[in-house]
């Protein structure tokens, strides 16, 4: 009884010390805190059994993977993996050896290749080999069922000069290659969850303008600690689907009749309908003018309506009212014509320059002087 008394007392006791402590403290992450690397020391005898990976890859990255093979090898080299190229059959392997002690090191060397498969930069792909990096490969080619349509939101993922994409891998600090059919992300696993998100968003019509405006007040919202534990929903822009075509109704609209258990009725015969109108017993002559007069009647009508159609053209058109336009004279201002001729006779007066220094004699013509001695 006594022992189970204190056994009682240090549960209460430690219960006590678990709801003390703030729960806030054991969902938050350090800053700055990592994981402890994977050792020789953690696995010494290393692993029991050899696995090994394969992936095909096109033609148009043999020439890209034949130069960087000897970087590959010594990639994989420091975590004791071995790869192998295979040029003829077209595909990539790698496989565990007897020094390999990480059992996660085939893993990474099996995404490295698929990335190398589609067309990521070897650069960009040896980052996978890293602890806090993962890859995806998004499927996008069995969204959309046109293929024009396919390619103009594969186009707007990407954006004019790669500016959508640019914007997408600054936010969620990830590299992003379209590529084909499918898009291939690298970087943290939050950052991947976004990157997924934004592509199948682009795919279903969702422009990746609001995603990308939604991802930078979420990570405004992260720098402040208050709003942690809070909830953002009332920051985040709401964007409604508008879906401005509307559906293309038919031309002709068919009105259901209301059901009825009974058959239609059967429509009447040409012999019922003789019989009705009593031309059923009529001779066969009278019968047969009946029918010329009524081809007469109809022939009439048809040469009428054409006499009229020729007409037509002789008919004059309605000749518009010609407006008569009246020229008025200006009577605001009349020409006095005696103030004109007064200043003609004053400019006739007046000697227009300067006078000359030394004036040269006028020398009248010779015809002058024949005239005056005729005279």
């Amino acid at each position: 009884s006594g022992i189970t008394k204190m056994a009682s007392s240090t549960n209460e006791g430690t219960s006590n010390l678990v709801f003390s402590v703030d729960e806030s403290q054991l969902f938050a992450v350090p800053d700055g805190w990592k994981e402890p690397a994977f050792t020789k020391d953690d696995n010494p005898k290393g692993l029991l059994e050899e696995s090994s990976f394969a992936t095909l890859f096109p033609k148009y990255r043999e020439a890209y993977l034949k130069e960087c093979w000897p970087l590959v090898q010594k990639a994989l080299g420091d975590s004791h993996i071995k790869a192998t190229l295979d040029l003829i059959e077209g595909s990539i392997t790698v496989c565990t050896t007897k020094k390999t002690f990480d059992p996660y090191a085939v893993v990474r060397a099996r995404d490295l290749i698929k990335l190398l498969a589609r067309s990521v930069p070897f650069e960009q792909a040896v980052r996978i080999l890293e602890d806090d990096m993962a890859c995806d490969i998004i499927k996008i080619g069995t969204l959309v069922r046109t293929r024009e349509r396919f390619v103009k939101r594969r186009q707007r993922l990407i954006g004019p000069k790669g500016s959508t994409l640019k914007a997408l891998e600054l936010l969620t600090n990830c590299y992003v290659m379209v590529q084909g059919n499918t898009v291939s992300a690298l970087g943290p696993f939050n950052g991947l969850k976004e990157v997924r998100k934004v592509v199948l968003d682009t795919m279903k019509n969702i422009h990746p303008i609001y995603n990308i405006k939604t991802l930078m007040i979420k990570r405004e919202l992260s720098k402040d600690p208050e709003l942690r534990l809070q909830s953002w929903e009332r920051f985040l822009p709401n964007f409604r689907h508008k879906n401005l075509t509307k559906r293309k109704e038919p031309k002709k609209k068919t009105t259901k009749k209301e059901y009825t258990p009974f058959p239609p009725q059967q429509p009447e015969s040409q012999i019922d309908k003789e019989l009705a109108t009593g031309e059923f017993f009529l001779r066969e002559s009278v019968k047969k003018r009946k029918k010329m007069e009524e081809i007469k009647v109809k022939q009439a009508e048809v040469l009428s309506k054409r006499q009229e159609e020729r007409n037509r053209a002789f008919i004059p058109p309605k000749e518009k009212p010609v407006m008569k336009k009246t020229n008025k004279a200006p009577s605001e201002a009349k020409i006095n014509i005696e103030a004109i001729k007064a200043k003609v006779r004053k400019a006739k007066t007046k000697k227009l320059g300067a006078p000359s220094v030394n004036p040269v004699p006028q020398t009248k013509p010779a015809y002058d002087k024949k005239k005056k001695n005729k005279g």
